[in-house]
């Protein structure tokens, strides 16, 4: 698993690469959830993920609850063919904002949250 973090336009970027398991996932979770706070806006470029077990289903939906609770946002950016099936049959996209660009990601963020496109 690899994470890469910066930061663009107060706009906390994280690119996720690798599998995402249950090996993974509290390094996932000790990584991103410090990142939440009032109003905080993250984008987690996922194009680099090769896989996601339901451990890293988990880590993305306590995220999204984390965020949602301080009335932050989150999008997702890239999610691969396998990845974006997953979560659309299991239902997961529904909580999500989901993208194909970086440049689609930053500017949802952008936006209110009102005009963001699902």
């Amino acid at each position: 698993m690899i994470i890469e973090m910066k930061q663009i336009d107060g706009v906390h970027m994280a690119t996720l690469g690798g599998d995402i398991d249950g090996r993974s996932a509290p390094q996932v979770q000790e990584t991103l959830l410090p990142l939440v706070s009032e109003n905080c806006k993250i984008l987690l470029d996922m194009s680099h993920v090769t896989y996601m077990s339901s451990a890293g289903l988990r880590i993305l939906l306590l995220l999204y609850r984390q965020i949602a609770d301080n009335a932050g946002r989150v999008v997702l950016v890239g999610l691969p063919e396998k990845i974006w099936d997953t979560m659309s049959i299991t239902g997961f996209l529904d909580f999500f904002e989901a993208y194909s660009t970086m440049d689609e990601g930053m500017a949802a963020l952008q936006t209110h949250p009102e005009a963001a496109e699902r």
